[in-house]
């Protein structure tokens, strides 16, 4: 059983308490099962049972910026656009829309940058005198499959660059073989490689076939150390998802209530518009609680979105929708 004491579900771990490195327990992740026709019902269900309006639906949405990780993971990025995508970080909603819903002194960003480890040197200095993090993808991203030593280095690499958080991503045929071992030991190296530095790991949920794999896959994660869970690189043919989402949260609900540590989640790829992000929202809220409405446990990875949820604000603020192109393209 895991070498960690487990707390009753009504106390609280420690305030800013990290997520520990556990005892690898094949048994506890043998254990785990997921019922997909009853976690697709629940999901389909939440449209209907979940929505907000007016003020309400505006101040879910600032609060969905403040968890944006900003994204740019293209061929094509230069320091250029990544000092842009900076700026919007530091002001990602305009300040006259600010100014007119009463919150104009509050200082709102994005949760963080996230980049290649090519361009973390260039979000660090355009990210100089914020609070806001960088992020690098790491470990052969997107797919996970160069050498476990290279995956290690880039992890390395990317902290001593000034990267505050590593997206690391699995190779995904351990999971599929079945072989928890070793997702759990390739994890734990990518932990104690971190340092200080916060470990998302990238389970990639629509390329492990199943629910349960994608159950079993977090709670190995969680168990190696990780301080985030995420759904998916943006690049596999299907991203996040609720079902994904649902069960990855119910995994992290088991995780708190079996150790007192919080795992944060993050849902990427596929989500660009306001509407769906409220919809994990309310996922994160029926199943885990206000807690993991901060950006401290729960990060949404994206780019466009930012422009639609900015258009949905000024609706707000005016009565009518603006054309995307008045609003900078995050």
């Amino acid at each position: 059983m895991l070498n960690i004491q487990p707390v009753p579900s009504n106390d609280r771990a420690p305030e800013g308490g990290r997520n520990p490195v556990a005892a690898f327990d094949a048994d506890l992740i043998e254990f785990v099962r997921v019922n997909r026709s009853a976690a697709e019902r629940r999901v389909a269900t939440l449209p209907g049972r979940r929505t907000v309006k007016k003020q309400w639906q505006a101040a879910w949405l600032v609060k969905a910026v403040q968890c944006i990780d900003l994204t740019t993971l293209a061929g094509d990025d230069t320091p250029g656009r990544v000092h842009r995508l900076c700026a919007k970080a530091r002001q990602p909603v305009r300040q006259d829309l600010l100014e007119a819903m009463g919150i104009g002194d509050r200082r709102i960003t994005t949760g963080a940058v996230c980049v290649y480890h090519a361009m973390i040197g260039a979000a660090v200095e355009a990210l100089k005198g914020t609070s806001i993090p960088v992020a690098a993808v790491s470990t052969g991203f997107p797919t996970g499959l160069t050498p476990l030593d290279l995956r290690i280095k880039e992890v390395e690499a990317s902290v001593a660059a000034g990267a505050r958080e590593i997206d690391i991503v699995l190779n995904r045929s351990n999971v599929l073989t079945g072989n928890y071992r070793a997702v759990y030991d390739e994890v734990r190296a990518f932990r104690e490689a971190c340092g200080a530095a916060h470990l998302k790991t990238i389970i990639g949920a629509g390329d492990l076939g199943t629910l349960t794999n994608v159950a079993k896959a977090s709670v190995a994660c969680m168990m190696a150390g990780a301080d985030f869970i995420k759904t998916s690189t943006g690049k596999e043919a299907v991203n996040a998802t609720l079902p994904f989402a649902l069960v990855m949260v119910r995994m992290i609900r088991f995780w708190r209530e079996l150790t007192g540590f919080k795992v944060g989640f993050k849902p990427a790829g596929g989500i660009s518009v306001a509407k769906d992000v409220m919809n994990y929202q309310f996922v994160m809220k029926e199943e885990l609680g206000t807690d993991w409405l901060q950006p401290n446990l729960f990060r949404v990875g994206a780019s466009s979105l930012l422009t639609d949820i900015e258009r949905q604000l000024d609706h707000y603020v005016s009565g009518r929708y603006s054309s995307a192109h008045r609003h900078p393209m995050g």
